[in-house]
């Protein structure tokens, strides 16, 4: 089991990617909040495998979770929420001989490292993406509950292989058109954009190769004063979370890495009341301060790798002869995996945003 013990939630999950199931504990969420079972699972809809996407996995999945406890009657109890979801189509056999030739881009060799070859390698095992389906469901959860306090998150499709969609507006954003996102199958606030980047997925499949991108996450109506300084930070428990996620390679806020080339007079963003509210001219900063959100929205991105998974052969060490050796990888692989991680990203900063919300209510 991997379990993280956030500022207000516990978060573990648990299972392997072709073993009998996997599940997910979501512990000290609060009683009495009402949880539409049919939403949470059209939020995971949106992370399964085989939604019909450019470049997606034949793998299919029900992702029909079975709640064990926490929910009665259709509202959290206080008392640990479990849910475990069965897996159904596995070819383990896939798999078998990454035990002595570990795959280029995986967990194979490190995994052996850690746990001395005890692992189960099938699918990745607790390595694997399949385990992002509990954190999913356990995001959808906690999403619900932050709607009902004004909160939206949503997320786009920023860039795929170099091919870039219009950026989230930072300071004035379009809540109803980015809702919208979550009922389009690529997300992307160009179409234009959309079609070229489906097309770069599809070329990556026809050529047994890959592609990654990055995913931008935006919440709107966070209140100022949610998160603490140093390491109990709202960026920190962000990070926390999306480093979960397999395929996240790098994270930046607000301007991220943009600022290094600023001065501070061009970083610094300009606060200004209007209406009696407290607002920034600007949002460089990301909506986070000092570990602490400001009030403006919370805005990060995200890098997803190219899926390590490739039908193109590549070269690996046999581990039992000590030579390299030429070999393809076998089974049903996304040559994108950005689409499905997209939903997950929302998740975990729902998830964030409620543990940090638990810890330091705003005032009302």
């Amino acid at each position: 089991m991997s379990s993280t013990y956030l500022s207000g939630l516990s978060l573990s999950v648990f299972g392997e990617s072709h073993g009998n199931g996997i599940g997910v504990v979501l512990d000290r969420l609060p009683p009495g909040e009402f949880i539409d079972l049919k939403e949470a699972e059209e939020f995971l809809k949106r992370r399964a495998p085989g939604q019909n996407v450019p470049g997606s996995t034949s793998r299919t999945e029900s992702d029909h979770p079975i709640i064990l406890s926490g929910l009665y009657r259709g509202k959290t109890t206080g008392t640990p929420l479990c849910a475990i979801f069965s897996n159904q189509n596995v070819r383990a056999k896939d798999y078998e001989q990454f035990k002595t030739r570990p795959r280029p881009g995986h967990a194979d060799y490190t995994g052996s490292c850690r746990y001395r070859g005890f692992e189960d390698p099938r699918g990745g095992g607790h390595f694997s993406g399949r385990l992002t389906a509990p954190i999913t469901f356990a995001g959808a959860i906690c999403d619900q509950i932050l709607k009902r306090k004004g909160i939206t998150i949503a997320a786009h499709i920023a860039q795929i292989h170099g091919i870039q969609d219009m950026p989230f507006d930072p300071v004035t954003p379009d809540i109803s058109e980015y809702s919208a996102l979550r009922n389009k199958k690529f997300p992307v606030l160009s179409a234009a954009c959309g079609e070229q980047m489906a097309r770069e997925i599809e070329y990556a499949k026809k050529t047994s190769n890959s592609v990654g991108g990055i995913i931008e996450c935006i919440a709107i109506g966070v209140p100022a004063g949610i998160g603490s300084p140093i390491f109990q930070g709202m960026e920190n428990e962000l990070a926390c979370l999306l480093f979960g996620i397999p395929a996240v390679r790098g994270l930046e806020f607000g301007a991220g890495f943009a600022a290094a080339e600023m001065t501070g007079l061009e970083h610094n963003d300009v606060f200004f009341s209007e209406n009696g509210v407290v607002k920034t001219k600007t949002n460089h900063h990301g909506g986070i301060l000092g570990g602490i959100t400001s009030g403006m929205p919370l805005i990060f991105r995200v890098c997803i790798k190219p899926t390590p998974s490739v039908g193109a052969v590549q070269q690996t060490l046999n581990k039992a002869t000590g030579q390299q050796e030429p070999f393809a990888i076998p089974g049903r692989h996304d040559s994108c995996i950005v689409l499905r991680a997209l939903p997950v990203v929302e998740a975990v900063t729902a998830i964030a945003l409620l543990s940090q919300w638990l810890t330091a209510p705003p005032e009302e």
